[in-house]
């Protein structure tokens, strides 16, 4: 909602603060004001001019010489290029100096051989929107009234010396989408009263009801329509006043009736529609409910095919207008209308809205419709555009309203006592500061018994319970008095549970390998939800899913970080490293609610090393995978109880996948995308991981216990063994550590051989063993023992020592 402050000013004092002090109050009472826009921008030295008179440039066919009065002694030469430029027009000049927005400054030129003495401007070059910008003018100068004063401020004329605040709503405010609702906002903020406009013509003797029938088939969509009927209408511009109280709204100005209604729409936050009573041919306006086909072309001149859920304004026979949404193009009002009928009504919200998304067709009339108009405004809306188009367009209002009118305007009644509104804010607010809130909020409060009776006005209709009373009463009274506590810890002490701590820990390892963050989907498509699983699982479904790509909860992280992966492939990210740590959802529990489960996941992609200088490159495989794994693993402290087995997925390549095992217990899964999945997804070589964090961080581990750096030398023995090619060295490294003494610390995998010299079934793997005593220094001899028992149960394994 932009709020012209100029406009504001009409109905409220703001007590002369200046735009920001009156943004920030706004704020902090609860309404976000997102930017303060100053309308002049910085513009200086921009006058009326008087074009006395034009003749085309000798040297260019589309620059015109233009003598122009700018309240000096002499006239000004410009030449200007605009193509409706004329002599006699009361137009924008921008003297030499003037400063424009865009950092533009006006200095006297020559333009083809002529001086050329300022710039006669349009409105886009005063910084206003080109879509804001009546059609006349839209191509060229804008024209000032004749009874402009040359040489006056041309920004003051066009109401440019303003400041609009744009607020961001929302959806419960909808009170605010008008500036009568706004200055409600304000008076209350700053304790001080509305001035309602006053409405006040004359009206013919001849009545509207003996011009104009009307029938409501429906009075449930339609509890309310009123229409006032003006003869006699000139159809012409909107005074100045008017048109600039529009652009600085966001509404294109076009004529004063459709203006007025505009105008209106701002003002009461009412939408209202003129019909030209001569083009609806039938004296008759009925109300119903679309047939199934039937068309009406709407004022965009789009032909649009309706539902028998849609509902219609029609002249009896055919259709009018969309109810709440927009108006038909038939009965548009144009410069030939005289006689004009005024449509104020009550569409119920749930119809304009569903009518609204199946057109595809937003307006600011169906926005206001489906978060709920005021019905104690339909009426005075009414009149209101009665009185002004017979100020603005010469009409004459013929007598009284036709109505149908079945609509309750009773306000909602709240009961509240005072100690619930304190114990919900934790502070104390005496009984007077509470009255004086609701009195200024214009609630109607009657205190009783210990209660507050609270009647909130129509305008109103987020207030429906209590709670909504306490919220009025602690932004009023301001968030920033509500005092500041430290919670009753009483003997408990805050602070991270053990699962937090290690979740903590594992973002840390990820992190600290140079994975970032992803937050994906927790919906996916029914194909998609099971794909890589740690365990298949009865699948969960929405019930009205806003497509069949996010109908069903996943049961795995990993398919949407793929989407990641390829999404930033496509954009030239060759190399990706997206970790997420979040819910998969399998089966159901008692409640008849799907159990989540909370696991680990990353996708590896392009570069893990790029280190230029030293001309190294090396890029993701699966063992830069399997060592992130083991990375988290070590640092929980379970890397003696974890293994990896080599296994067969669905979409994960066949000799590069491994499960992870911890005491013998799937917990997860590391594995390359198979080539077709790869291709499939516009990625090169590509691995993912998945860890079961439920299963993982709830076992049990021993307390960290440090050691002191030893003291002693280590010794170390190698050896290579062949082993056939199936045989996974994990096994090997087992039958090692099983067999060696509490000597032996450390084993570690350094060369794998296969070629030439090995047997085509056989490969060849080389072990570093380290041997050392924390408590003096080894003799080979210790070492040989140790050693030997090592080499013996490899042997009787079927390793063969080379």
């Amino acid at each position: 909602m932009l709020v012209s402050l100029k406009w504001l000013s009409q109905y409220v004092d703001t007590q002369n603060l200046s735009p920001e002090e009156l943004a920030e109050k706004i704020t902090r009472s609860g309404i976000e004001v997102d930017a303060v826009i100053d309308r002049a921008q910085g513009m200086t030295n921009v006058v009326v001019g008087h074009v006395v008179s034009k003749e085309k440039h000798p040297e260019a066919d589309k620059l015109n010489i233009c003598q122009v009065d700018v309240g000096e002694e002499s006239l000004q030469q410009i030449i200007c290029g605009a193509p409706n430029v004329d002599e006699g027009q009361k137009v924008i000049v921008a003297r030499p100096g003037a400063h424009l927005p865009g950092g533009i400054k006006i200095k006297k030129a020559k333009l083809r051989g002529h001086e050329s003495n300022g710039m006669i401007c349009s409105l886009q070059e005063l910084g206003i929107e080109g879509r804001l910008v009546p059609k006349a003018y839209a191509e060229g100068i804008y024209v000032l009234p004749e009874d402009a004063v040359p040489g006056s401020d041309a920004l003051e004329l066009l109401g440019l010396r303003d400041t609009v605040l744009e607020l961001g709503l929302t959806p419960n405010r909808s009170d605010a989408l008008s500036m009568l609702g706004v200055a409600y906002e304000v008076a209350a903020i700053l304790s001080t009263d509305v001035k309602l406009p006053e409405i006040n013509y004359t009206e013919s003797t001849e009545k509207a009801e003996d011009v104009l029938k009307l029938r409501v088939e429906d009075t449930e969509a339609n509890p309310l329509y009123a229409a006032k009927v003006v003869k006699n209408v000139k159809v012409a511009e909107s005074p100045l006043w008017l048109q600039h109280y529009l652009m600085a709204a966001g509404v294109r100005p076009h004529n004063n009736v459709v203006d007025i209604t505009n105008y209106i729409l701002m003002e009461y936050g009412q939408p209202l529609h003129a019909f030209d009573y001569d083009k609806l041919g039938t004296g008759e306006i009925v109300t119903r409910p679309a047939q199934a086909g039937e068309k009406i072309t709407t004022l965009d001149d789009i032909e649009r095919t309706l539902q028998p859920h849609h509902y219609l304004i029609t002249n009896g026979e055919v259709a009018e207008a969309v109810a709440g949404v927009m108006g038909g193009a038939k009965s548009e009002v144009s410069d030939t209308t005289t006689t004009v009928v005024i449509e104020s009504a009550y569409f119920a919200g749930s119809s304009v809205r569903r009518t609204s998304k199946d057109l595809g067709l937003r307006s600011d009339s169906s926005a206001r419709f489906e978060k709920g108009v005021d019905p104690n405004r339909v009426l005075p809306a009414a009149e209101r555009a009665a009185q002004l188009l017979a100020e603005l367009a010469g009409g004459e209002v013929l007598a009284g309203t036709v109505l149908v009118d079945e609509l309750d305007k009773s306000p909602s009644r709240v009961v509240v006592s005072p100690d619930f509104i304190n114990a919900r804010l934790g502070m104390k607010i005496s009984l007077e500061d509470m009255l004086s809130i609701l009195n200024r909020l214009q609630f109607g409060v009657e205190a009783a018994n210990g209660l507050l009776f609270i009647d909130a006005p129509t305008r109103r209709q987020d207030i429906k319970i209590e709670e909504d009373i306490v919220e009025e009463i602690a932004r009023i009274y301001g968030y920033d008095e509500i005092p500041m506590t430290l919670p009753e810890s009483g003997e408990q002490v805050g602070g991270l549970t053990a699962y937090q701590a290690k979740r903590r820990i594992i973002r840390n390892v990820m992190e600290g390998a140079g994975l970032y963050q992803a937050v994906t989907y927790s919906l996916t498509s029914t194909e998609a939800s099971q794909k890589f699983a740690l365990k298949a699982e009865e699948t969960t479904k929405l019930l009205m899913p806003m497509s069949e790509e996010r109908s069903t909860l996943r049961q795995s992280l990993i398919p949407h970080l793929i989407e990641a992966a390829s999404y930033n492939v496509a954009r030239k990210v060759d190399s990706v490293a997206l970790y997420e740590i979040g819910s998969v959802f399998l089966g159901q529990t008692t409640e008849e609610l799907p159990f989540e489960e909370e696991h680990l996941a990353f996708v590896l992609t392009g570069q893990w090393t790029n280190n230029a200088w030293q001309g190294e490159k090396k890029h993701v495989d699966f063992f830069v995978a399997k060592g992130i794994v083991e990375a988290v693993f070590s640092k929980l402290g379970l890397t003696a109880r974890v293994a990896y087995e080599k296994t067969v997925i669905d979409g994960l390549h066949p000799g590069r996948t491994a499960n992870v095992l911890l005491d013998g217990e799937k917990v997860g899964l590391i594995g390359q995308l198979h080539p077709a999945e790869q291709k499939k997804s516009g990625v090169k070589e590509t691995y993912v991981a998945e860890l079961n964090l439920h299963a993982i961080l709830a076992a049990a581990t021993e307390a960290l216990v440090y050691t002191a750096v030893p003291r002693f030398p280590a010794m170390t023995r190698d050896i290579a063994l062949e082993l056939d090619r199936s045989k996974p060295a994990g096994e090997i490294v087992a039958i090692i550590r099983a067999a060696g003494t509490k000597l032996l610390k450390n084993i570690e995998v350094f060369d794998v051989y296969e070629g030439e010299k090995m047997a085509a079934s056989k490969k060849s793997v080389a072990f570093s063993l380290t041997y050392f005593d924390a408590e003096r220094t080894l003799t080979d001899e210790e070492v040989v023992a140790a050693h030997s028992k090592v080499l013996k149960a490899l042997a009787e394994a079927g390793a063969e020592v080379r």
